[in-house]
């Protein structure tokens, strides 16, 4: 007895002694760090519940039926059919000749960080860029959002309900974006999606290599590549060295080190078709994956390429040539992606285009009608519907009219798709955010202080 109880305090010792030297040396793994500093705080409006009756349903995953019933009922969609009963206290809307739709999703806006008003000379309210170094990984466009921009109800009322905030792409690396609820609230906190994955901006070409001009790298493409797979060997020695205590917290490379585990997608701004093989390339060598291309102007050129590493393609209907990276852009680009079974996405950059997003898809299912492409308008709803909700890892709750998912819908005047019809209603969690005929129900910023409701709407 005597020998194992002696046992017993040598293992005890030792035991001791290993806790003490990993203390004195920090070889314990810390605690792991979490990106969301600023939790959200989102919380949904209060609201009875919403029948609309006998309205033309698109819902988003490229199908479409007549004559439906959809109720709307704790935030949710909860059943979707004919003759559906209405529950008590609900509001019944009759849909007849109306169309309705998934809320809107635009992955790539500025909104609240290039906030107008604009005034000339005049750079306060420009927060898209922190354009004094190429790489700023560290830097949030959540900490730059005003939830007074006008521009974020001018988009409400164009049905876009999701939105996601990058920084612009001045940089390299550019820093976080966020994804937001299209709510009106005092705080960016309060409209950010809860549990939404963050988005690193990187981008490559023109804007980038443009700090040469300063005197700075990178000067050339050769120099934007570099300085980019340096930041990524450095970021996968950050994350070791700094779990073994090795060096202190640094907030850029720790964003870095999370994108290469894959829990912040990654967005690169790329125009060139040979640019966008490159950035594959440095994926393969890191061991990364591209969430998407932005802008992707010649991204018809490699639809193939594109689907097999499962590389979405976010795009404009028909903007091109206003550089000489975006001069061979074509209409037929998104429809041509369609056609290749590789994702498209249609996006806005400015509010001018976020304003009429199904405007914009409607000219780019056109071109690809012109060009002899069989497409339907529910199958190019997907582009700014279900497509985008998978790309920013939210589609388990938008981007379709199915039941159980969050209640963002929109209601259309008519087809959604033609130049004539409006956003009649919006609602988000099923509450009403917006509607046209009711003053009380157009949201309208401070900037506007003293314009009616009604004379701003669309």
């Amino acid at each position: 007895m005597k020998k194992y109880l002696l046992l017993a305090v040598f293992l005890l010792g030792l035991g001791s002694a290993y806790v003490i030297n990993a203390i004195r040396s920090n070889t314990f793994e810390p605690l792991a760090v979490s990106l969301d500093v600023n939790p959200s705080t989102y919380k949904p409006i209060a609201s009875v519940p919403v029948v609309i009756r006998g309205v033309t349903l698109l819902d988003g995953v490229g199908g479409q039926a007549q004559n439906v019933d959809i109720l709307l009922e704790r935030g949710q969609i909860k059943l979707i059919g004919e003759g559906i009963d209405a529950p008590q206290s609900s509001m019944e809307i009759d849909g007849t000749g109306r169309y309705i739709t998934p809320g809107l999703i635009d992955v790539h806006t500025h909104l609240g960080t290039a906030s107008l008003p604009y005034t000339t000379g005049d750079v306060s309210n420009w927060d898209v860029n922190e354009a004094t170094n190429a790489m700023t990984p560290h830097v949030r466009a959540e900490h730059a959002i005003s939830p007074q921009d006008p521009s974020l109800f001018a988009a409400l009322a164009g049905g876009v309900t999701t939105f996601q905030v990058l920084p612009g792409s001045s940089n390299l690396v550019g820093g976080l974006g966020v994804v937001m609820k299209n709510v009106p609230a005092p705080t960016p906190q309060a409209m950010k999606f809860p549990d939404a994955p963050y988005g690193l901006k990187m981008a490559c070409g023109e804007n980038p290599k443009s700090y040469g001009e300063q005197d700075k790298a990178p000067g050339s493409r050769m120099g934007n590549v570099a300085l980019q797979r340096q930041a990524w060997i450095d970021a996968k020695t950050y994350d070791a060295d700094y779990r073994a205590g090795k060096r202190s917290r640094d907030l850029g490379l720790e964003t870095l080190a999370a994108a290469l585990k894959g829990d912040v997608n990654i967005h690169i701004h790329c125009y060139r078709a040979d640019d966008m093989a490159t950035m594959i390339d440095m994926a393969h060598e890191f061991g990364f994956q591209i969430t998407a291309f932005h802008h992707a102007v010649e991204a018809y050129k490699i639809p193939d390429l594109l689907r097999e590493n499962d590389i979405c393609s976010v795009v404009w209907s028909d903007w091109w040539g206003f550089k000489l990276e975006a001069l061979d852009g074509i209409q037929e680009n998104a429809a041509f992606l369609e056609a290749a079974k590789a994702c498209v996405v249609i996006h806005s950059d400015l509010p001018v285009i976020g304003q009429m997003l199904v405007v914009e898809t409607a000219k780019a299912l056109a071109a690809g009608r012109r060009a002899g492409l069989s497409l339907s308008t529910a199958e190019a709803l997907r582009w700014v519907t279900i497509n985008p909700a998978k790309l920013l890892g939210i589609a388990d709750k938008v981007g379709s009219l199915e039941v159980g998912k969050n209640a963002d819908v929109v209601l259309w005047s008519g087809d959604p798709f033609s130049i004539y019809s409006r956003v009649d209603q919006v609602f988000i969690d099923g509450a009403v955010v917006y509607d046209r005929h009711d003053p009380d129900h157009i949201p309208v910023s401070d900037m506007l202080t003293g314009q009616s409701a009604l004379e701003g709407r669309l």
